[in-house]
């Protein structure tokens, strides 16, 4: 059944992905998925690829995922974002009370967003009392429930603790409409993310609507996914959009170079040779970071359906392989961009809003330098 379930999802896909390409100037222009655009992501069941199958889910394995996103985001990069960010959401269902999850999932639309981890949430009675704003809410105006990722402060005013001494942080959730939005998302690229930022004053959010997200021990869920967490989902998922967004730039590039012949030019870009040559590297590095990347989910999804764990040695490949891919992707985006001259300035042409879309990934948490160093600091701990 997992299977005719993860063939279905990459089918469908697949089948919207010309759907999105044709929304794509709407969800620029609107700096918003388009309503059909939506539509179509909600009937064909893609929001709900990695809840748990206990819900009505897909529950699909990591590769699965990576491709879903990778397909929709050759149509559009923004749409893809909004996606793999609401299905990351949706894991938190792992971690909740049952029929709380079925209610914020198993009712339409059943979409959650949320944003960076920020604030305090004070315990009351029966659950917590908060008043914050957040920011960087991809997929957050398609959503009826909003969550955040806030620190416990306890009836006595003091900060709570974890056994290790750091701060105790839930995720906190609620319906959407309890939230204002702020549209602040005015953006060099993903433009159609809207990713805004949002606030609550003074909200009562009852105890059985919060978790501890991506803490094994509290896990409701016995796949394997859920124990990769949240956070290693979403260095995955967004390194697939940026290898799908980098396949559609490249393409389009070689597409150009077939048909077009430049002004004061002897010969066809497609016969020349410094032309010719620098798709074939172009080429080589997208497949070698394509790769890489599925190689590096591949053993570690492996390893964890074997073992149960998701040790540190994975966790630290799945960010060296996540962070290298989307800078990889950003080369190759730049390289495509050049190659196709005065063409890919014009918003009519396949580039300009791609190469946006890609350097607005590239300066995302997932893409921080800093994590080169935080893996350099693992491989030289080791054995040590």
């Amino acid at each position: 059944m997992q299977e005719r379930l993860d063939v279905g999802l990459l089918a469908r896909a697949r089948a919207v992905a010309p759907l999105i390409a044709r929304e794509a100037d709407g969800i620029e222009r609107t700096r918003r998925l388009t309503p059909a655009v939506v539509s179509a992501l909600i009937e064909n069941g893609l929001y709900r690829a990695l809840l748990p199958q206990s819900l009505g889910g897909t529950e699909a394995p990591i590769e699965i995922f990576m491709q879903m996103l990778e397909e929709i985001a050759k149509a559009d990069a923004s749409t893809a974002w909004c996606l793999g960010q609401c299905s990351v959401c949706a894991m938190i269902a792992a971690w909740l009370d049952p029929d709380t999850a079925q209610e914020i999932f198993n009712t339409a639309p059943g979409i959650l967003a949320w944003g960076a981890i920020g604030h305090e949430a004070h315990a009351v009675e029966g659950g917590y009392r908060v008043t914050a704003r957040w920011d960087f809410a991809s997929g957050s105006r398609q959503a009826s429930w909003l969550g955040a990722h806030v620190r416990i402060v306890g009836a006595d005013g003091t900060p709570r603790k974890n056994a290790d001494g750091s701060p105790e942080v839930r995720t906190i959730l609620f319906p959407a409409a309890r939230a204002t939005l702020h549209d602040v998302w005015q953006a060099i690229g993903l433009a159609g993310t809207g990713t805004d930022s949002y606030e609550v004053s003074d909200l009562f959010v009852p105890e059985r609507y919060t978790a501890f997200r991506d803490v094994t021990a509290a896990l409701r869920e016995p796949g394997p996914l859920y124990r990769i967490g949240t956070g290693a989902t979403f260095s995955l998922g967004f390194a697939a959009v940026s290898l799908g967004l980098a396949r559609a730039t490249l393409d389009a590039a070689i597409a150009l170079a077939r048909a077009k012949h430049p002004s004061l030019a002897a010969s066809a870009m497609r016969d020349n040779s410094a032309v010719q040559n620098l798709i074939g590297r172009t080429e080589g590095d997208l497949r070698a970071a394509r790769a890489y990347l599925y190689a590096t989910a591949q053993a570690m999804w492996r390893e964890l359906s074997a073992t149960g764990e998701f040790s540190a040695a994975h966790r630290s490949a799945v960010r060296l392989a996540a962070t290298w891919t989307i800078h990889q992707s950003a080369r190759v985006v730049d390289t495509a961009y050049h190659m196709a001259g005065a063409t890919a300035v014009f918003r009519s042409q396949p580039f300009e809003r791609r190469f946006r879309d890609m350097h607005a990934i590239a300066q995302q948490i997932q893409a921080r330098d800093s994590h080169y160093e935080d893996v350099g600091k693992a491989i030289l701990a080791e054995h040590s």
